[in-house]
């Protein structure tokens, strides 16, 4: 099944699946169970499916046939190239593929002139008049090849401004571009782009993310500290005829190698085997000389050898535009397309799977504690008022008064409640405080420092160090703090219990101790930055500087993560007291109207208990109910996307 199958079945899925939690919001509605805790569970979920994005990257040196790949593979429908893939450098700067329904299908690209203001990419990509926007027509092939091929565009500056914009050395001579007569030189014209267009497989969350060489002087920080790591795959495209070059396998080791996903979520494409169907060779010769480049690529790049597959994008393509069978079975294209389907979509169904079930069970959870609280009360009740059977109207009288003495004391108890919610605040408060950015600012402010000083960085390293270690400790004090909330919430809940008769539990606290491997790939990533190779790159000011707000961008992200956690651990304790509290009240309410109808009425008792056993067999079906509809969302994710949309 090639990937464009897979991708589509992932996408049924997906639907499927957030048609489900939809349902059963719906029935929660219809049921009054619908507690502020529990809807916020349900966004949460219902956001997860929904925004889930499967990022691609292809990452190659120049000429490789990178883009044609993403052409064969992706938009071959088209009829066309719809990738800029002409011979020479064509995507000059970092090109991201994906869909937005908020936004029109257009084109836009970021000035390469913002490198010279101190804002990282993802503040650009916030402020989006500062960017060229080209409308697209995604049913016209040629406007929109039109259009995208502005990515390649190029222009001519001086050597001063090219160095301004980090694209020449004086240290480092031999890497810079080539200087025309007049002295200038030729640079990107543009740093970034993004293209939103309504292609079925965007549409259902994919993101493709062309790089061009990462190698080259001037390449963009960003890229490879914040870009790469979030992409779920890695298609790294080598020559067939050549394998593994000096400069791949730099790019390999600096770049890919060091990445937080495990080596399953690699593959490498030796591209353009149709360079090596040699006439005077034998078809098995060609076989064997394109098996022994894999099995030397595999062995190079320390990977399985089934990870390096052969491929031809350029006759796979034209074999899609021509439907030519015989010719995109050699090309191997589908082998690639097959492997990035199982592989990549695969793990990412799991990994999704795995996270929405531990929802759907915290969901469950407290639903159905809810449901159990309500039963429970009435079974109280009936009990109550069972008792009253043959009893005079004094008796009654008493136990209305007595009932209203419960509210009055339940009432004036509110500041002991009150209480645990001010040491629980208060405790959080000091969590966020060690979370929160700028606290985080003023533990890398001696790095960043480190990076700005001008010359030769002799010191930076040992600061970078420093700072990681300060932000490994923070993250670990971080994570105990959140274990002695738990511990204060379970002791306060556990009183509350006996006190009150609730059914508190406190929720599953958030794990921190998970964010210090993040910061350790983070490490990891830029460790190549601060090698006495790169020193006169470093020495740079304008590199150093786009290094440092491209590593502070990365770990806003993984605060910001953290932070979030933190929130809707906090959302669900409260969630859950404010809904039990309610249910007391509620309780109340119900059991004082019971008796007045008792009073009135003097038939009243007895339908008043088979009104509460009518209630009490609903609420019994509710249960079983709940549990049906949340195995139905616990099975989804095994079931096979075909089969879950004829479900």
């Amino acid at each position: 099944m090639s990937f464009n199958q897979e991708f589509d079945q992932h996408g049924v899925w997906r639907k499927q699946f957030a048609l489900r939690l939809r349902l059963l919001a719906e029935w929660l509605t219809d049921h009054d169970l619908m507690e502020p805790g529990i809807r916020e569970r349900l966004d949460g979920l219902h956001a997860q499916v929904k925004n889930d994005k499967i990022m691609v990257a292809f990452v190659a040196e120049f000429s490789r046939g990178k883009s044609e790949l993403i052409n064969a593979v992706f938009f071959a429908g088209y009829g066309r190239r719809i990738m800029p893939a002409s011979a020479g450098r064509t995507t000059m700067c970092p090109t991201e593929l994906g869909y937005d329904a908020e936004v029109p299908p257009c084109l836009r690209l970021l000035p390469i002139e913002t490198r010279l203001q101190p804002l990282s990419l993802l503040d650009w990509r916030n402020a989006p008049d500062k960017w060229e926007r080209i409308d697209l027509d995604v049913n016209d092939p040629k406007q929109l090849a039109r259009a995208i091929q502005k990515v390649a565009e190029v222009r001519r500056v001086t050597q001063d401004e090219a160095r301004g914009l980090g694209f020449w050395s004086d240290e480092a001579p031999d890497d810079n571009p080539l200087a025309a007569a007049d002295g200038t030189v030729e640079v990107p014209r543009w740093r970034h782009a993004l293209i939103n267009m309504a292609h079925p497989l965007l549409k259902q969350g994919l993101v493709i993310l062309d790089t061009p060489g990462l190698n080259a002087i001037g390449a963009e920080p960003e890229l490879t500290v914040s870009l790469l790591p979030q992409a779920q795959a890695v298609v790294f495209i080598l020559a067939a005829d050549t394998g593994v070059t000096k400069s791949d396998l730099t790019i390999w080791r600096q770049h890919l190698s060091v990445l937080g996903e495990g080596k399953e979520s690699r593959l490498v494409v030796l591209n353009k085997i149709d360079t090596m169907w040699d006439a005077l060779s034998s078809p098995e010769q060609v076989q064997l000389q394109i098996a022994s480049q894999r099995m030397d690529s595999a062995e190079i790049l320390g990977l399985s050898p089934r990870q390096v597959l052969a491929v031809s994008a350029q006759k796979g393509l034209l074999a899609k535009v021509n439907r030519d069978k015989k010719l995109l079975e050699a090309s191997n294209l589908m082998e690639l397309e097959t492997a990035l389907g199982v592989d990549l979509l695969g793990q990412r169904r799991k990994i999704l799977s795995s996270a929405v079930a531990t929802g759907i069970q915290s969901l469950r959870v407290e639903t159905t504690r809810m449901v159990h609280t309500r039963s429970r009360d009435l079974v109280e009740q009936i009990q109550e008022l069972e008792g009253l059977r043959g009893k005079n109207a004094g008796v009654i009288k008493q136990m209305r008064l007595r009932i209203e003495q419960e509210q009055a004391d339940f009432d004036a108890s509110g500041a002991k409640i009150q209480a645990v919610r001010s040491v629980h605040l208060r405790l959080l408060k000091d969590l966020f405080a060690m979370l929160s950015a700028t606290h985080l600012k003023s533990e890398v402010s001696v790095l960043s420092r480190a990076l700005r000083q001008p010359g030769i960085k002799l010191g930076v390293r040992r600061a970078y160090d420093h700072t990681f270690d300060r932000l490994r400790t923070d993250m670990s004090k971080a994570d105990g703090m959140a274990g002695d909330i738990q511990s204060m919430l379970e002791g306060s809940f556990k009183s509350l219990n006996a006190e009150y008769g609730f059914s508190l539990q406190a929720p599953t606290p958030p794990q921190l101790a998970q964010y210090i491997r993040d910061l350790d790939l983070i490490e990891k990533s830029h460790l190549q930055y601060l090698s006495l190779g790169n020193a006169l790159k470093l020495a740079q000011p304008e590199f150093a500087e786009r290094l440092a707000r491209a590593l502070m961008s990365r770990l806003r992200v993984v605060y910001d993560t953290a932070v979030n956690e933190v929130e809707l651990w906090n959302k669900s304790a409260a969630a859950q007291l404010d809904a039990q509290l309610r249910e007391r009240r509620r309780n109340f309410t119900r059991r004082i109207e019971a008796v007045s109808r008792i009073q009135q009425a003097a038939g009243g008792l007895d339908e008043r208990i088979r009104e509460l056993q009518t209630h009490q067999a609903k609420l019994n079906l509710l249960d079983a109910k709940l549990s049906e509809l949340t195995d139905h969302l616990l099975a989804a994710p095994d079931e096979e996307p075909a089969e879950a949309l004829a479900a």
